[in-house]
């Protein structure tokens, strides 16, 4: 379960950080895309990166950690 919580935490706040939360699209392939987003985010192995990449970001960005395995994802949000 900490895993679980601590993979929600970090994929909210980049969404928050990018500023892709208004951009979340709605309806049933909103879904889907987010939950292939919160599987991919629990199978990274790229967590302490992503954490430094947001403590660095504190104000915001205009584009997710080019490492994320969600990247394209989260930049197709922010185009809606």
């Amino acid at each position: 379960m900490d895993r679980l919580n601590e993979r929600a935490e970090l994929m909210g706040r980049m969404l928050d950080t990018i500023g892709a939360m208004k951009g979340l699209p709605g309806g049933v392939q909103a879904d889907v895309d987010m939950e292939t987003a919160a599987r991919r985010c629990m199978s990274c192995q790229e967590t302490e990166k992503c954490r430094q990449w947001l403590e660095h970001h504190e104000d915001g960005a205009e584009a997710p950690l080019k490492d994320c395995a969600n990247a394209i994802l989260f930049e197709s949000w922010l185009k809606i």
